[in-house]
């Protein structure tokens, strides 16, 4: 080493100086350039008036100089190509650069599905096996459009309308046994079937139900025809009732305070009450709360108008309708009905103490042209034949309800295609098989475009595409009687459903018309609705999405999306287990569907009222359905926009300001109320710009945020009431003391003693009751704190949560 350094220090020694450069003319190239010596400085200084090659000739060591030409020469090439080298070293970086990029974009199988928001240049890739280009979201739903076959849904339909299909039945468990096969042959990762023993009522063909004439003595006099005895209203009282029949309208609250204010009292009576505007069950219970002794329910002309060209329902045809405010089993309520668990004999607060019966539009005219006492008001009056309509009393009535309760099994059918990425989060559809009568539009449809779903899904899968999340497929039983299979369900895994379940689909009820879209759902899926329906195109407009037709047929867009109601089979997962859910129908312009729940609920009358366009709207159903799916079980992030519940508290704690100066002048505030839907707000926001700026492609934390999102419903149930007690804990769509709706009405007792009435009787209290600071301190802090939990939790972690309470 030391001998190497000795050799390199000579050399340096030797060598000319740094700054001296040597020209040397070159043979065999132009004449005249002279050889010479100079100063770089010097021939950088004084450029040369022609061009002579020369080549660069840089310091040499001694004994160098045989080779120098040779070198001299090399050294001048090199210097004129290095621009020339460097640019085309360039290119190739630069070219590698972006083939590498695209391939890694397009092919790479080990990076999981960078989805974040679907898009049309958003790829979804394929199995992990699977050696197919990636597919995506034009791709995928071109698959599933292809895969989809609207000749199936129609035969489907018209084949389960046949079939009977009453809970409990021997024909039920046929078709039970036959879903299940069709599920298993599609050969989807798990098809299984769960049982409940559930009480249903039933009529008692030995004892049917009966209507008279009572006289003035009391006797029973002429019997009224029921013409069809297999017409009730399942979960009435059972017994008699006997008084004078009175008039009251749809039976709602307000219709019956307006019987008192007119001087007409409900309470000892039977009250007629028309069809329509709510269920069967809140009409019983309004009728309960004012003190009737039954209830009888007919569908009035004026509410199923028949036109020139559509059928319309006939006059002796009464309407079928379960009477529990509530779903599931009324008599295991808030537990499910497993394997015949025997529970304390407890029954569900919703049940009715008085009876309920469906009569038909020719005898409730026999019993209107009776009535005596003040003419209806105008917007009261219907279509029935006869003098004007009266609010009575009339003569007496004796009603004999003799339903019987029976010990019931009903079986739930699942089949599942599990998910790549997140198979223990569920994306779960269904639809409601039973049905009273034949139940074209009640569960047919329903049954025929779920088990489509099922066979469309599994082609896709056999296919290529693997969804993120698991798809969950279910056949309910028992719905008729008030979603009770669905119920049950829930009850029986409740602990599970709330971490597992992402969104809850119905497809019940989705074909009553042709002509409006409506969407009853979570705010949670109002963006996600908008976007589908852009996607989708209309049924009966060439050329138009479903956005398009509904932007054009509705005035306003809360015309389209509106709150889960009670009677609504997707209720339950939202109110009581807290899943964002929806339940879609296209509906008519106009009167509504005249054949839900009655005996011409047949494929024949649903085709004419669609005028021949059942199919298509079906597939249009099915096409929408499928694509939500889609989207949900395949987005890297939840479609779920959590920032919509700001809106909803926003709105319905903005009805609550009006009454601020009268709670002040009692020494009370709604500043906690306001305090924490900022909080929420604030915390939505957050979430939102986390995400924004956070990488896709990290799979943990992408599914941190999931869990956040899909939770967000279930953060809105009240933690401070008993699900045995209030099983609809929700504090915007539940029933109790908890909920904003119960606040609200007890704050406008406030006011006037006519406004306090009102009040009253909107919020099902009872009448006459007036505002109590201890109830309304109750209801505030049931609220605040449940809408401070949400905000709470959708900051995440408890160090993220910053509370200035």
């Amino acid at each position: 080493m030391e001998r190497l350094w000795g050799l390199l220090q000579g050399a340096k020694r030797l060598s000319p100086r740094p700054s001296q450069t040597t020209y040397k003319h070159v043979e065999g190239t132009q004449q005249g350039c002279p050889e010479e010596e100079e100063e770089e400085e010097e021939e950088a200084a004084t450029p040369q008036g022609r061009f002579c090659p020369m080549e660069l000739r840089g310091p040499e060591p001694l004994g160098s100089q045989a080779g120098r030409p040779h070198l001299e020469l090399w050294a001048a090439a090199g210097r004129r190509a290095a621009p020339y080298l460097v640019l085309t070293a360039l290119l190739i970086f630069t070219g590698a650069f972006l083939l590498g990029y695209v391939a890694f974009r397009g092919s790479c199988q080990a990076c999981g599905n960078d989805v974040l928001v679907v898009s049309e240049d958003v790829n979804y890739e394929l199995g992990p096996n699977s050696h197919q280009r990636s597919l995506y979201w034009s791709d995928l739903r071109a698959m599933f459009l292809r895969h989809l076959g609207e000749g199936r849904l129609e035969n489907a339909i018209r084949h389960t309308s046949l079939r009977e299909r009453v809970a409990g039945s021997a024909g039920m468990a046929a078709l039970a046994r036959d879903i299940h096969a069709a599920l298993s042959r599609q050969k989807l990762d798990h098809v299984w079937t769960d049982t409940h023993y559930v009480g249903l009522q039933y009529p008692d063909r030995a004892h049917p139900n009966t209507l008279h004439w009572v006289d003035a003595a009391g006797r029973l006099g002429e019997q009224l025809p029921l013409e069809d005895p297999d017409v009730y209203c399942p979960y009435s009282a059972a017994g008699n009732a006997t008084g004078q029949l009175l008039y009251a309208h749809y039976g709602r609250p307000e219709d019956l305070q307006h019987l008192r204010a007119r001087g007409v009292e409900p309470a000892g009576r039977l009250l007629l009450v028309r069809l329509g505007a709510i269920s069967f069950a809140q009409k019983v219970a309004s009728a309960q709360d004012f003190g009737a002794g039954g209830v009888l329910i007919y569908p009035d002309p004026a509410d199923f108008p028949r036109g020139p060209h559509k059928p319309g329902l006939s006059g002796n045809r009464a309407v079928y309708g379960h009477v529990h405010l509530g779903t599931g089993d009324p008599y295991t309520p808030g537990f499910p009905s497993f394997n015949q668990t025997q529970f304390p004999p407890v029954q569900s607060s919703g049940l009715p103490s008085i009876p309920a019966q469906p009569i038909s539009a020719d005898v409730a005219s026999l019993l209107l042209r009776k009535l005596a006492g003040p003419v209806a008001p105008q917007e009261w009056q219907g279509q029935l034949s006869g003098s004007p309509y009266r609010l009575g009393p009339g003569p007496g009535l004796h009603l004999g309800v003799n339903n019987r309760r029976a010990s019931t099994a009903i079986s739930n059918i699942f089949g599942c295609i599990e998910g790549r990425s997140e198979p223990d989060h569920y994306v779960v559809i269904g639809a409601q098989r039973d049905a009273w009568g034949p139940g074209a539009a009640r569960s047919a449809v329903g049954t025929a475009i779920l088990l489509e779903l099922v066979r469309t899904f599994a082609s896709m899968v056999s296919n290529g595409f693997q969804p993120r999340r698991s798809l969950l497929f279910i056949s309910w039983d028992g719905g008729d009687f008030g979603s009770v299979g669905s119920t049950e369900w829930l009850e029986g895994y409740l602990s599970l459903l709330h971490l597992k379940a992402v969104v809850y689909v119905s497809l019940d009820n989705a074909v009553l018309g042709d002509d409006k879209f409506h969407a009853k759902t979570s705010p949670l899926l109002i963006s996600l609705i908008e976007n589908i329906l852009k996607q989708v195109e209309s049924p009966n407009h060439s050329g138009q999405t479903l956005y398009e037709q509904v932007a054009f047929s509705n005035h306003s867009w809360d015309e389209v999306i509106q709150p889960l109601p009670m009677d609504s089979s997707a209720y339950s997962f939202t109110a009581f287990a807290g899943v964002p859910a929806v339940e879609f129908s296209f509906v008519e312009d106009g009167p509504p569907y005249p054949f839900l729940h009655t005996k011409d609920d047949t494929y024949e009358n649903l085709h004419k009222v669609l005028r021949g366009r059942l199919p298509a709207v079906a597939q249009a159903v099915a096409q929408f359905a499928g694509q939500l799916l889609i989207r949900l079980s395949h987005d890297h992030l939840l479609p779920l926009d959590f920032g919509r519940y700001g809106d909803v508290v926003l709105r319905h704690i903005g009805s609550l300001n009006e009454f601020s100066g009268d709670l002040k002048a009692r020494g009370l505030t709604l500043q906690w109320v306001y305090s924490a839907r900022g909080d929420y707000i604030r915390a939505a926001e957050k979430l939102r710009k986390e995400i924004y700026s956070s990488d896709e492609s990290d799979e943990r934390l992408t599914r941190m945020y999931n869990v956040r999102i899909m939770r967000v419903e279930y953060y809105f149930l009240s933690q401070y009431v008993s699900p045995a007690d209030s099983p609809f804990r929700h504090i915007f769509l539940g029933q109790g003391d908890h909920t904003l709706d119960a606040l609200l009405n007890h704050v406008r007792l406030l006011r006037a003693s006519s406004s306090q009435t009102r009040g009253a009787a909107t919020s099902g209290e009872a009448p006459g009751l007036g505002f109590q600071e201890s109830q309304f301190r109750r209801q505030l802090a049931l609220l605040t704190w449940t809408l401070q939990g949400a905000a709470n939790a959708l900051s995440g972690d408890v160090w993220s949560i910053d509370n200035n309470f």
